[in-house]
């Protein structure tokens, strides 16, 4: 009885969600049907008044009703769901041994909070961002059904549930990259499949090995791989980590299998940019620390050829990351550099493979989710209140746009490092893991290049914030100019949406989310305690 009141809550959130989102997508594609039919009679209607322009945004107010509804309901169904304890369901049975199996643990719990917190705030931001870019209900339809997938993979009790959802989530995703139609975004979909599925192949072949070794594929912390079966097999099982750990790593950016994100987020729209390097890239995370602490134990790699090229390819990455951000001028592109290297920091923690290391990793996954969040978010205000890219461009913009710019500055003092703000906690503790860790030069190579990058990352940030509010003789009489004509581009106005010719800043849906997303990065860094003590415990617990 239990059990079945424990699945029921489990499963309410995931079924509400992804039911809510292929209502969403079946509703979009009767209406792509019959669109010739409505053109004619919206057409009828604007040459009698405005009562399509009145239809079309009822349409609109319910439709974001329904999906904020539905989020809402979904998100307080999952603290539901993991606020009591631990949660377990069997959905049914692959094989004898091999069970599609849901269980909530101190780690599925963490993850499935910040999806759900994250999600919730870019839902509402898109709510007026989207209403540009077009196709509305299609994209809140797989956006509601992502979000179901991501708490199916969060909530994921063994390997082979993990990998079901970790395809399922690339196939849910690759849409919000598609979106415009485009033939860039065609292409950055493309490529976004592609290196996905070529990672999940490799943790494929990884899980094939895994299987014949392990006690269960159950996840346990510490691991299940069976030292009596083990023996004599090293070599093989060596091979599957670090295929497991390539693969898994696409996901989450690191060289050599991460040129899809910059490709993926210039070409999506800035609230699909925001949950594709906030969470979807944490979910290739997710499955790295699942796949080494859960399975596989930690002690088995440790001072193994697999630990040293894990370190080397993550260092690699959170260098090559920072400088080629440092180099980039279309702003978003700019970011997608930036959580290459960002996520790479958490590569580098987990691959200590020390409790202090972990801890520091874990810290920067609830971090740079949230700055990297709102980071994003800054960069769609902009594009769609100017209709700009490049960030030579954004000179004197903080003039019209004093709180989004405020705001970007607060998320990039966190993302560099500077205390009191999140991310020096987070570096804080990856610094302090990787010098007390007994990995060789990597002791002494971990942090030196944490500071680099963090140095670089300023270089990269900042001057966004110098020139917005100091922007000099040429970029100050270009925004007086600005100012003083009242033009804003096309492209940064809704469609239908008659432009007033006011410099001031708008409080819209779009800043109101941007303002809380940072608020609650602030106060996370002044008052990390809590968080601490439960990256801690988790680290404690695998090792």
């Amino acid at each position: 009885m239990n059990e079945i009141y424990d699945g029921f809550w489990l499963l309410l959130p995931i079924l509400l969600s992804g039911a809510a989102g292929i209502g969403l997508l079946c509703s979009s594609f009767f209406s792509h049907i019959h669109m010739r039919a409505d053109e004619e009679r919206r057409t009828a209607r604007t040459e009698a008044g405005q009562d399509a322009k009145e239809e079309g945004h009822h349409a609109g107010w319910k439709l974001h009703f329904l999906v904020g509804a539905v989020l809402v309901l979904s998100v307080g169904l999952v603290f539901a769901a993991v606020w009591p304890g631990e949660r377990s369901l069997t959905l049914f049975t692959l094989m004898d041994d091999i069970p599609i199996y849901f269980h909530v643990d101190a780690l599925g719990r963490l993850f499935a909070v910040i999806t759900s917190v994250i999600w919730l705030i870019t839902g509402i931001y898109a709510f007026l961002y989207m209403k540009h870019e077009g196709e509305e209900k299609r994209f809140f339809g797989f956006y509601l059904l992502a979000y179901g997938v991501l708490i199916s993979l969060d909530f994921a009790g063994n390997l082979i549930t993990l990998y079901f959802f970790y395809e399922l989530m690339t196939l849910t995703s690759m849409p919000f990259v598609l979106h415009s139609g485009s033939k860039e975004a065609i292409m950055a979909a493309l490529k976004y499949l592609f290196y996905s599925m070529c990672g999940a192949y490799c943790a494929l072949f990884g899980i094939y090995v895994l299987y014949q070794y392990c006690d269960t594929l159950t996840f346990t912390a510490g691991g299940t791989l069976n030292p009596a079966l083990a023996a004599g097999n090293g070599g093989i099982l060596l091979i599957a980590v670090s295929l497991m750990l390539l693969g898994f790593g696409a996901k989450a950016g690191m060289f050599p299998l991460h040129a899809w994100l910059t490709a993926a987020h210039p070409a999506a729209p800035a609230p699909a940019s925001a949950a594709l390097s906030a969470i979807i890239v944490k979910s290739g995370v997710l499955a790295v620390i699942r796949g080494v602490y859960y399975i596989i134990g930690p002690d088995f790699i440790r001072g193994t050829w697999v630990q040293t090229a894990w370190m080397s390819l993550s260092l690699l990455t959170v260098f090559m990351g920072s400088m080629l951000a440092y180099r980039e001028k279309v702003f978003k592109k700019r970011l997608a550099y930036s959580t290459v290297s960002q996520v790479s920091y958490i590569l580098f923690g987990l691959s200590l493979l020390t409790p202090t290391g972990m801890t520091g990793a874990l810290l920067h996954v609830v971090f740079h989710a949230g700055v990297k969040c709102a980071l994003f978010l800054t960069a769609g205000i902009f594009i769609f209140r100017t209709g700009k890219t490049r960030v030579d461009e954004y000179a004197g913009i903080g003039k019209r746009m004093k709180v989004t710019l405020w705001c970007y500055t607060f998320a990039s003092l966190a993302l560099i490092g500077i205390p009191p703000f999140s991310g020096f906690t987070s570096k804080w503790y990856l610094a302090q893991g990787a010098l007390q860790s007994e990995t060789g030069i990597f002791r002494i190579l971990g942090p030196v290049i944490l500071l680099v990058s963090a140095l670089l990352t300023a270089g990269y940030l900042l001057p966004i914030t110098m020139k917005g509010f100091l922007p000099g003789v040429e970029g100050g009489n270009a925004e007086n100019q600005a100012e003083e004509t009242g033009t804003l581009p096309s492209a940064g106005r809704i469609p239908g949406e008659a432009d007033s010719g006011s410099s001031a800043e708008k409080m819209d849906k779009m800043s109101a989310a941007l303002l809380v997303l940072t608020v609650l990065t602030v106060f996370l860094g002044i008052w990390p305690n809590p968080l601490i003590q439960y990256a801690a415990e988790i680290a404690a617990a695998v090792m």
